[in-house]
């Protein structure tokens, strides 16, 4: 049985999303406050996240980070705040979903599923390739080993997220040719996704701070105005 931790200062909105998520054959646990959830969010045990952003003791946004820097489970934020740039920020702390208050419960557990499902599909897949020996691409000062899901710069490791690293490998694979946001967005989160195509150009200003010597100026993944993104061997 999947466990979900929902942090949220509403108490009824708490108990509505918990509710939902038992009718799913789905256990879920409730924080009202932001530094407790924190601290249960990091100490693992939890399949999924539901976080709020206005939040007593720590907000979502902080949450949010602290909790990417550690694992590598779903995390949906749920909140009234629905200005673009609020989006934009929560995709760019590493957030897979924003839902806008009020919400259907149903499709906040149809979304829900559905990353936990993509997540299930990246870690059975890393546990298969594993197994066999990695592919490693290799690019001037770039190594990707994609059986092993690791980067590396001038022989420096960097940490990718999941999405980050399917974006790199992706548009590594299929090198000098344009990609728009929006076939980038169909390809790597796919058309069932409910997410936001503004999280594309998010996560692709994250790769190039890690990746390139100087992200203001790519060698490895160009802007193409107008067009999209290309990969430069």
């Amino acid at each position: 049985m999947k466990r979900i931790l929902i942090i949220e200062d509403d108490p009824y909105i708490a108990e509505l999303q918990r509710d939902y998520f038992g009718l799913h054959n789905m256990e879920a646990e409730i924080v009202h406050d932001g530094r407790e959830g924190l601290e249960l969010a990091l100490g693992g045990g939890f399949d999924l996240l539901i976080l709020d952003l206005q939040l007593p003791g720590v907000n979502g946004f902080d949450i949010c980070k602290q909790v990417r820097e550690r694992l590598d489970i779903p995390v949906l934020i749920v909140s009234a705040k629905n200005e673009e740039v609020e989006k934009i920020r929560g995709f760019g702390l590493g957030a897979d979903d924003f839902v806008t208050k009020p919400f259907s419960p149903s499709e906040l557990v149809a979304r829900a599923k559905a990353h936990l499902a993509r997540y299930d599909r990246f870690t059975k897949n890393r546990a298969t390739e594993r197994k066999a020996d990695p592919d490693v691409l290799r690019i001037r000062e770039l190594t990707v080993h994609k059986a092993a899901y690791r980067v590396f710069v001038r022989d420096r490791e960097v940490s990718l997220t999941t999405k980050e690293f399917e974006v790199l490998l992706f548009l590594a694979e299929h090198p000098n040719r344009v990609f728009s946001k929006e076939e980038l967005f169909e390809r790597i989160w796919g058309l069932e996704s409910s997410g936001e195509i503004a999280t594309v150009t998010v996560h692709i200003s994250r790769i190039r701070e890690k990746i390139e010597e100087d992200p203001a100026n790519p060698q490895f993944i160009g802007t193409v105005w107008g067009a999209g993104y290309r990969f430069t061997v």
